[in-house]
């Protein structure tokens, strides 16, 4: 497939609501390096928009000082494959807002598909994921940060994307890992 066919899949990387450790709902911190890197894991696949969602005014001030850190000035002179990756690098205050902006983008509303570490009952798999992502209707990879995305975004998804299930018995990849290894499957050459 070609990229310009990828541009109706966008991916959103939640803050909040997502869970802690001990399982309250919280806002997780943005880290820059995770906008650095899934931004250019982003840009590898073709994705069209890559949305940090979160509600904290200082957190989305972070990412847009880094982001036009790269996008102009020293930074867009210094490393021009940054500035390139940061390119469809969004901040955004909800999912919701989210699904707003992908919707008004592509004239439809995207199919949103949550990740996550557990296996739920009715999981899509990653070959009938890439089958539907080739006939070209919007969608909205949703990932969360902390100990998993909030129980009413799962509910309210439209599909959940089975989990990466490793051989070792041992399950909790960095989301930048789990987001590289999921896009490899769904939108890598087989």
């Amino acid at each position: 497939m070609e990229e310009a066919h990828y541009s109706n899949i966008h991916l959103a990387l939640v803050h909040f609501p997502v869970y802690n450790k001990p399982g309250e709902v919280v806002v997780s911190s943005v880290t820059t390096l995770d906008v650095h890197d899934i931004s250019r894991v982003c840009r590898t696949f073709g994705v069209g928009n890559f949305y940090v969602v979160t509600p904290l005014k200082t957190q989305q001030e972070l990412v847009e000082r880094l982001i036009g850190h790269w996008m102009k000035g020293h930074g867009a002179r210094y490393n021009p494959t940054r500035k390139e990756a940061l390119l469809k690098t969004r901040v955004i205050k909800s999912l919701d807002a989210v699904v707003a902006d992908v919707t008004e983008q592509c004239g439809e509303k995207p199919c949103v598909v949550v990740t996550g570490a557990k296996q739920v009952p009715n999981s899509i798999e990653f070959g009938t994921l890439r089958k539907q992502l080739q006939e070209g209707r919007p969608t909205l990879l949703v990932f969360g940060t902390g100990w998993g995305l909030e129980k009413n975004l799962i509910r309210n998804a439209d599909h959940v994307l089975e989990p990466i299930e490793g051989n070792s018995g041992f399950n909790h990849l960095p989301v930048r890992g789990a987001i590289a290894i999921i896009l490899d499957r769904l939108l890598g050459r087989s």
